[in-house]
């Protein structure tokens, strides 16, 4: 949507490696042993590492990342160039050369951000030997590698963005940016619930990050349960913190607009995280399952590196559909028309908008889009179906109070996250002003409940802010 006309351009040419054209069928076999190598030999570590308890530390955990983003990193471009070498055919379409450059850069710098994690693992070990286990605990070790993550991918989002902008097919609008209505708020009544909205995003973020702390803080909570619920609380500062910074500012200002690229941008993070607190749910719904239908064998079955890969493979799906949805809007044209009537940058707003044809988009909304919001559906309600016959099956108060107090929480915040998610996108014929309201419920007001949920209907995080304000009083009176 960059100002100006550009070339119809639709692939690109790779003329590959310099190499002579009797020798292509040697470096062919050549690249793909070392690809196969690469492949395998990373694989191997990974799966070692995962067998053996005593690789269960923080440097081995620190490798097993690494040889995962090398194999990733050579996946990216190798069996391209070997299928190239192989059909003498160099073309790539543009939708895959921006893919290409968008995960090339994503897991170069993982590679980069890891390196340096690893090297100051051996600095600690080395020059701090005593305090190590201290200083390195598992959490700093998730956080350092969940922190590679986002700053790759967000990295690589900043700079894809940018080319597309310069690149991009067909001839383009003038539109710079969009102008954002908000809520359909009397002018009257604008520094009032500005107030509203500033309180509730601060009772959010302040609500979720006491859940976090208190999660790390008190031992007792190092379970899978807390451990997939602290990431939902981290999930639930980020899905506001998109949309609402930007809606008390145009609220404040009087100012609606918004930078293309601020939108875009502000698109690919409410899918990102929409995606994470989707798949989460579904994640959580999964844990509860296994502790009510299987309690002998749970803590076989939902073991550390299943936790931590059920959360890394939230983060890496949420980040590829929203990479995908981005990429094929910013192909679209935005003619004259350039007012969206939300308070953030809706993608089914976005498509209205836009003067091209748009099936595509609608297609793969349908969907890779539908299919990663019924997937985790159907595991939530599996997951509850099952625990009900269970306890259907040999019913008692006990029992029931057991499951409630386990389940309970989980089920208010699906029910108030899906049943406004599914209300505004699957049973509205036309946005209005109900839509917008039900969209607040879902990005602000249940990320800002969920601390609510989860502590006042648990026992456990009940107990660990008891002790937490008894620390904190002992530690004021000294």
């Amino acid at each position: 949507m960059r100002p100006g006309n550009l070339s119809s351009m639709s692939e690109f040419l790779l003329l590959g490696l310099p190499i002579p054209p009797e020798q292509q069928g040697l470096f062919f076999a050549l690249f793909l042993g070392m690809y196969l190598t690469t492949v395998l030999g990373n694989l191997l570590i990974i799966l070692i590492i995962r067998l053996d308890s005593r690789l269960h530390t923080p440097m081995y955990f620190f490798l097993s990342h690494l040889a995962f983003s090398d194999i990733s990193l050579s996946s990216v471009t190798v069996p391209k160039m070997l299928m190239n070498m192989h059909t003498r055919q160099q073309s790539i379409p543009y939708v895959g050369c921006i893919s290409q450059l968008y995960f090339f850069i994503v897991f170069g710098n993982h590679d980069n951000f890891l390196l340096a994690v690893m090297a100051y693992d051996r600095y600690v070990a080395i020059c701090h030997p005593l305090h190590y286990t201290t200083i390195m605990r598992e959490e700093l070790c998730v956080l350092l590698v969940a922190g590679s993550w986002i700053i790759s991918c967000g990295s690589a989002l900043l700079h894809t963005i940018l080319l597309v902008r310069l690149m991009r097919p067909g001839n383009q609008s003038s539109m710079s940016e969009f102008l954002l209505l908000g809520l359909p708020i009397p002018p009257g009544q604008q520094g009032l619930f500005f107030a509203l909205f500033l309180g509730m995003y601060l009772t959010t973020v302040l609500g979720n990050l006491l859940i976090i702390l208190i999660i790390r803080l008190d031992s007792r909570l190092h379970t899978p349960m807390y451990f997939f619920l602290g990431h939902l609380a981290f999930s639930d500062i980020c899905l506001p913190s998109v949309t609402v910074p930007k809606m008390l500012m145009n609220m404040h200002t009087r100012q609606q607009s918004i930078p293309y690229v601020g939108c875009i941008s502000q698109l690919y993070f409410l899918l990102v995280f929409g995606g994470l607190d989707n798949f989460l749910l579904a994640v959580m719904a999964y844990d509860r399952y296994v502790a009510i239908c299987h309690p002998l064998h749970y803590t076989t079955i939902v073991r550390e590196e299943l936790c931590v890969l059920l959360v890394a493979g939230s983060w890496i799906i949420s980040c590829a559909s929203a990479l995908l949805h981005t990429i094929l809007l910013v192909q679209r044209s935005f003619c004259a028309n350039n007012v969206i009537t939300h308070f953030f940058c809706d993608i089914t707003m976005l498509l209205k908008l836009s003067c091209s044809d748009i099936s595509l988009n609608e297609m793969v909304i349908f969907t890779e889009g539908g299919m990663l919001l019924f997937l985790p559906l159907t595991v939530i309600f599996g997951s509850y179906i099952h625990i009900g016959s269970i306890i259907l099956k040999a019913p008692s108060t006990k029992r029931l109070l057991k499951a409630f107090s386990t389940c309970g929480s989980h089920l208010l915040v699906v029910s108030l996250y899906y049943g406004t998610l599914v209300g505004v996108y699957l049973f509205s014929s036309s946005w209005d002003s109900k839509d917008i309201i039900a969209s607040v419920m879902y990005t602000v007001v249940t990320p800002m409940l969920n601390p609510f949920i989860y502590s006042l209907r648990n026992r456990d995080i009940k107990q660990a802010l008891e002790c937490l304000s008894i620390g904190l009083k002992k530690l004021i009176c000294q």
